[in-house]
């Protein structure tokens, strides 16, 4: 079986996990954080090139975080893709403001500056532009519509580590950047997670935050959470971080070699993932996403239907999961406006939002039913990389028949 992720553990994360077990301090409630997390820490700030990393104990906490610094009130509205894992639009809601959603371009799954710019209304306090995939946003638009409107920007670079903007780390171009290290992503802690910030005032209020608020004792200054990373979870981290750039380049050589060898396929409609030619984006290749369109060519995405069509996208990944024993996947069918909860509140407390939908989320619908993410991690051989692509291929041919 060969999964869509799986973490490169060593030596050096037992031993770091080791030295914690025999220094007997697991957590601390510091408002610093513990030895390890302060380490792990450092190590990151000086990687991302930004002044200040806050460990939390998620991605989920860092995006909640990053909300809640900003004081965000009932009726103040935050724009993001709906085209994401249901935890950006989550701590939206849990810091108190009602997420409203922006399609994506139909280039790399992210945020679609267009139609970001027909939705800031007098209501918009902030814009959460997500790096998905580990492909990087338009940043450039972005951060102009931000400006321009006196938002304010998060970056939800949880998939994103190691992802480059114009030579520029994701996750340091906004305010806040905001990354997880989930057992999947390209560095893991388990779970864990990390902000970014280069404003010292915000990150004074965020490491209350994390704290339960507190700066020490029971002095509470801002509501907060316990949101710390544990010793054990640092010291993970740690290690990985000693070799992240190997592992950012053994994703990025297995994903040039599968793209190689799917494209000499007659796949008619497949897309595969491209870094921009001028290079002013660089991919992480946390998640290799290809788009299966059928036998319909890439240039009718806008006239598609999602929903009435029969995407050989299921076939296929059927075919690789039980046929060829491949951990394809799919990220992320329905997108968040089409789960339950998430069109209840769009109907009551965006109605006009809830009315257009249909119409201006139809790339996001579309990438729905048609993506499909196939391995790449670091762990896997050239043999291995050669075997996902013929088994692809021989799924798609066997289609045919």
């Amino acid at each position: 079986m060969i999964p869509i992720n799986r973490p490169w553990l060593s030596d050096e994360e037992k031993k770091e996990i080791l030295m914690v077990l025999d220094e007997g301090v697991l957590t601390s409630a510091a408002l610093e954080g513990g030895k390890r997390v302060q380490e792990f820490e450092s190590l990151l700030r000086r990687y991302l090139n930004i002044k200040h990393v806050l460990a939390v104990n998620s991605g989920t906490s860092a995006l909640l975080a990053a909300l809640l610094a900003l004081g965000l009130k009932e009726g103040d509205e935050v724009l993001l893709p709906s085209f994401t894992f249901v935890a950006s639009a989550n701590s939206v809601v849990a810091a108190g403001a009602t997420p409203v959603f922006v399609d994506i371009n139909k280039a790399d799954y992210t945020i679609d500056t267009g139609d970001l710019a027909r939705k800031i209304t007098k209501k918009t306090r902030a814009i959460m532009p997500v790096h998905l995939y580990g492909h990087p946003a338009d940043m450039d638009e972005v951060i102009e519509l931000a400006k321009s409107n006196s938002l304010e920007v998060i970056e939800d670079a949880c998939q994103s580590l190691g992802s480059e903007y114009r030579k520029r780390q994701t996750g340091t171009i906004g305010l806040m950047g905001c990354f997880s290290m989930y057992a999947s992503k390209v560095l893991t802690s388990g779970e864990g997670g990390a902000i970014t910030t280069d404003d010292d005032l915000l990150a004074d209020r965020l490491r209350m935050i994390r704290n339960h608020g507190m700066v020490e004792g029971y002095d509470t200054r801002v509501f907060g959470l316990n949101l710390r990373l544990p010793e054990i979870s640092a010291a993970i981290a740690k290690g990985q971080m000693k070799k992240l750039n190997e592992m950012l380049e053994k994703r990025r050589n297995n994903a040039n070699l599968l793209t190689d060898l799917l494209t000499r396929s007659d796949f008619d409609g497949l897309i595969t993932p491209t870094e921009p030619e001028d290079g002013h984006k660089k991919f992480n290749w946390y998640l290799y996403t290809v788009a299966l369109d059928g036998q319909k060519a890439k240039d009718k995405i806008n006239t598609f239907d999602p929903l009435d069509y029969a995407s050989t996208r299921d076939l296929i990944k059927d075919k690789m999961a039980n046929n060829a024993k491949i951990g394809v996947a799919v990220y992320y069918d329905p997108p968040v406006h089409l789960t339950p909860y998430y069109k209840e509140l769009v109907q009551t407390r965006l109605p006009n939002q809830a009315r257009e939908i249909p119409n201006n989320l139809r790339t996001t619908e579309w990438a729905s039913k048609h993506v499909l993410s196939l391995p790449v991690h670091p762990l896997l051989s050239v043999r291995d990389i050669e075997y996902v692509a013929n088994s692809f291929n021989s799924a798609n041919e066997n289609l045919k028949k």
